[in-house]
């Protein structure tokens, strides 16, 4: 990796030994920035306040040599990145105005990919994922991990099932608890569409009914309009000698149709008089007709006024029209028959959530049969790590329970019993150690004391690591509280992990450096105004000298030396 302009580090190399590498310096020198840089790379969150005091930006790349069919190779690949010469290239700008940028194989990709390519190349366990273990929903996801798929398989379908049992219970918990409201609902819909259907309104009704009450009412007026216009257009029969407009046309036509031949302009006039004729002698006719036809009859007015009267009623209630009352009956219909149907949902939905209910108790102990099996694996997996970590009478056991509820109560039936459930099934997972013979097992959290805590949890960690199927493992300070020969161990057991992967290890205890492949030196200088980091090979003297000064705190002691030299000594021959 390289650094730039990250917290107090100014701009360092840092070149990890494909065994183990060991991060050691002084308190406040910068180690913690080379886990930060690394989770930069692996998507982690881009906190502005890491770039350093007066830079622009700060930079992080990496080289990760990969193999062309390992799967982060083939996922960045399928987001244009390249290899170069197997290795993918992977860099992280941070701005001190909070904007982050990724890049991969040579493409800007978005920052939800590095974390994606994690999870397929290094594993990261630190103090916080110690004291995450310690809660048990945090135990349970650590031995449902370790298990693989043989929960992982079955915990799917729980979960789906769980999800579809919540939606379900969500459901019908509101058509039960809204039963009365649904009730009045659907009373007032039906009494509206019994007075609907009662009226018996037909589409455009209102507007004809409208339309003849006007003709009704002013029926004499229009009798006596049709009349005289009659008169006008045939004649008044009463008066013989009246001159009316048909027969002054049909003169006019006789005279022009005497001489058309003449002339062809004329002629035409000649017709078109002629079609005038016709046309006025249709209109007089449907006037007669019209005159002889107009129902002046006051009963049907007073029908017809009752029935808008009935229909104004409809509007007044359900839409501005007659239109708008049948889409409302319509659509009323259709919501009475959602609500007259919630019994039998509430039925089907009854019947449903009682068979997922089944379902998940079947599920729930094929998770805990799985669970029971791993733990027990597991168990004697973390049991032999603290063997090799200098607790050889320490026991680690999985307690796996689950908690009864009344049978009334919201439970599924596992195993003849009604006990509570969640999301990941009905056990509670707890790890518990028993330091020593006789002592009973307790909770991790209260069986142990600090040096044997951060062991049990190392142990952890390691059988965590050999379970995970990535190619570089991170433990960030992970042996805190532990020194001694038990320090000795620790450094031991990471070396044996370190010849299957590649494992990097920030650490303050020179036996755990010692058996480090490479060991990284980060240290700082102060000038007065800027401080910048470095971050060095070890080798030969000098890493004695680092040695010396994890020991006791001077690099020249010649006992610190020493015994810096005897560690040295027995991490490379073993012993």
């Amino acid at each position: 990796m390289r650094i730039r302009s990250l917290g107090v580090i100014d701009d360092a190399v840092v070149e990890l030994s494909p065994g183990f590498t060991a991060v050691t310096g002084e308190t406040g020198a910068g180690k913690t920035m080379v886990v930060t840089s690394l989770g930069l790379l692996l998507g982690g969150r881009a906190d502005p306040a890491l770039v350093r005091i007066g830079a622009k930006s700060a930079v992080v790349e990496g080289r990760i040599s990969v193999g062309p069919q390992a799967p982060a190779a083939v996922r960045a690949g399928e987001a244009g990145a390249e290899l170069d010469d197997g290795a993918l290239l992977i860099s992280r700008t941070l701005s001190a105005e909070g904007r982050s940028r990724a890049h991969v194989g040579g493409r800007s990709v978005p920052v939800g990919l590095l974390a994606e390519l994690a999870d397929d190349l290094v594993a990261v366990h630190g103090q916080t994922d110690q004291q995450g273990l310690l809660r048990p929903a945090r135990q349970r996801q650590a031995l449902d991990r370790y298990a693989g798929d043989t929960v992982a398989v079955p915990l799917a379908k729980y979960t789906a099932a769980h999800r579809r049992l919540r939606a379900v219970a969500t459901e019908l918990d509101e058509l039960t608890t809204r039963a009365r409201e649904r009730s009045q609902e659907a009373d007032l819909l039906r009494f509206g569409l019994d007075e609907i259907a009662a009226a018996e309104p037909q589409p455009g009704e209102d507007t004809e009914l409208a339309a003849e009450a006007e003709r009704l009412g002013h029926a004499e007026a229009l009798a006596s309009a049709a009349t005289l216009a009659h008169a006008a257009l045939a004649g008044n029969p009463e008066d013989p000698e009246g001159v009316d407009a048909t027969t002054l046309v049909a003169g006019a036509h006789r005279a022009l149709e005497a001489v058309r031949s003449h002339d062809r302009e004329l002629a035409g006039l000649a017709e078109r008089i002629g079609e005038i004729g016709i046309l006025m002698a249709d209109v007089a006719g449907e006037l007669a007709g019209y005159a002889d036809g107009l129902d002046a009859d006051p009963l049907r007015l007073a029908a017809v006024e009752e029935r808008r009267a009935a229909l104004n009623h409809l509007t007044r209630k359900y839409g501005q029209d007659i239109a708008a009352v049948l889409a409302w009956a319509e659509e009323s219909a259709a919501r009475l028959a959602e609500l007259d149907g919630d019994d039998d949902r509430i039925g089907e939905l009854t019947a449903e959530r009682d068979a997922l209910r089944t379902e998940l108790g079947e599920l729930a102990q094929t998770l805990t049969d799985a669970r029971t099996e791993s733990a027990k694996r597991f168990a004697d997996a973390v049991t032999a790590e603290l063997a090799e970590l200098a607790m050889p009478h320490a026991r680690v056991i999985v307690e796996i329970r689950q908690t009864e509820v009344a049978e009334d109560a919201d439970g599924i039936e596992v195993g003849g019993r009604t006990v509570a459930y969640g999301p990941a099934g009905a056990d509670e997972v707890e790890l518990l150690l028993a330091p020593h013979p006789g002592a009973p097992p307790r909770p991790i959290a209260k069986g142990a004391s600090g040096g044997e805590l951060s062991r049990v949890m190392l142990a952890v960690e390691v059988v965590f690591a050999g379970s995970a199927p990535v190619p570089t493992y991170l433990f960030d300070e992970v042996d805190a509280g532990v020194g001694g020969k038990a320090a000795v161990e620790v450094g031991r057991r990471l070396a044996r992990l370190a010849k299957s992967a590649q494992v990097v290890v920030v650490t303050h205890l020179p036996q755990v450096a010692a058996f480090a492949d490479r060991q990284l030196l980060v240290a700082k200088t102060n000038d007065g105004s800027v401080t910048r980091s470095g971050v060095t090979v070890l080798e030969g003297e000098e890493r004695v000298r680092e040695l010396s000064r994890m020991l006791a705190g001077q690099e020249d002691s010649e006992t610190a030396r020493a015994h810096a030299e005897e560690l040295l000594e027995t991490a490379r021959t073993g012993n």
